[in-house]
């Protein structure tokens, strides 16, 4: 396995990235142009901006001004079989250029094949196969952005027959052999132990936290058999426990809230993500950071038998 690349410089330097952020929504485009309100930072949805301009985008400029952006995207669809989209890679690289954002990010997913996209957020096996195609399509992403990639956790309601490794071994060694960053959607990593019935403390134990520059905090809808990812609402005691369980391992990263739908008005989306500063304060910070030497791919496949399943199955194949 190669060395792992090293991280950009544009990374952030203090110990908990550039604060408490929240995402950026057309509801409170007025809010926040008359209150500029003390909020750290925004995060903007990659393509609600790349191809637009009038109203949406003069407002963005004027707070990509004052305030640092990060972009975080929902169609790069890094794990496809489709070739990669050079032309929307290359307007990607011109939108981080113009709002100067921190970082560029995306998700361990599929999100569309044969040129259609399915406007969803769809998993991938974990296996060797996956693993090595995803490496060269992040690398080709990589050249093209000029920077590191930072890549989501996914929640997921399904795995595959064909996975022959953990969600958490794979993302580990996707950081290895590319140097692409990892955005921590603490919600997600509940989400998806609720659904796969697997512990979310041994997901975080495994996560190098080195690597981890950006959290994800949400709500999300419980339905009794399964929980499903929903950005509607504040998030529950459990995801705020993993979130200082991760900061008590050494993680320290930017974090942000996600509310994407019945969105409230501005200052209860801040005041959430402001919570995260009690939920710290019992958190003890270690003196030096908790960092996982990975074992060699050759190994892996002697960890593999207990891999938790749902009671639902995918294959691979598309028949």
């Amino acid at each position: 396995m190669q060395e792992p690349v090293p991280f950009s410089t544009s990374a952030p330097s203090s110990p908990d990235g550039i604060g408490l952020g929240v995402g950026l929504r057309t509801v409170h485009f007025a809010h926040i142009l008359k209150n500029w309100p003390a909020v750290d930072w925004f995060e903007i949805i990659s393509e609600n901006f790349m191809n637009c301009g009038g109203r949406p985008r003069n407002v963005l400029d004027q707070i990509a001004e004052r305030y640092p952006i990060v972009m975080h995207g929902v169609s790069m669809s890094i794990g496809s079989t489709d070739p990669l989209n050079l032309d929307y890679l290359q307007k990607l690289k011109q939108l981080a250029t113009e709002t100067k954002a921190r970082w560029v990010s995306d998700h361990v997913c599929w999100t569309g094949v044969a040129s259609k996209n399915t406007h969803d957020l769809l998993p991938v096996p974990y296996n060797e196969e996956t693993l090595r195609h995803l490496v060269d399509r992040i690398g080709i992403v990589q050249d093209i952005l000029e920077r590191p990639l930072v890549l989501e956790n996914p929640s997921t309601y399904v795995t595959f027959r064909d996975s022959t490794m953990t969600e958490w071994d794979f993302i580990r060694y996707l950081t290895m052999e590319t140097g692409c960053q990892l955005l921590l959607d603490v919600n997600n990593v509940y989400v998806s132990s609720v659904n796969h019935d697997f512990d979310a403390r041994r997901y975080l134990d495994s996560i190098p936290v080195d690597r981890v520059v950006q959290f994800h905090l949400a709500g999300h809808t419980n339905m009794g058999t399964h929980c499903i990812d929903t950005h509607d609402g504040h998030v529950v005691d459990p995801v705020w426990e993993l979130f200082r369980y991760a900061h008590e391992r050494g993680i320290r990263a930017s974090t942000l809230l996600e509310w994407d739908a019945s969105i409230p008005e501005f200052d209860v989306v801040h005041a959430e993500v402001l919570k995260a500063k009690s939920w710290l304060q019992t958190a003890h910070a270690l003196d030096e950071p908790y960092v996982i030497n990975p074992p060699s791919m050759e190994t892996a496949p002697s960890r593999l038998a207990g891999i938790p399943q749902p009671a639902l199955y995918a294959t691979a194949e598309v028949e």
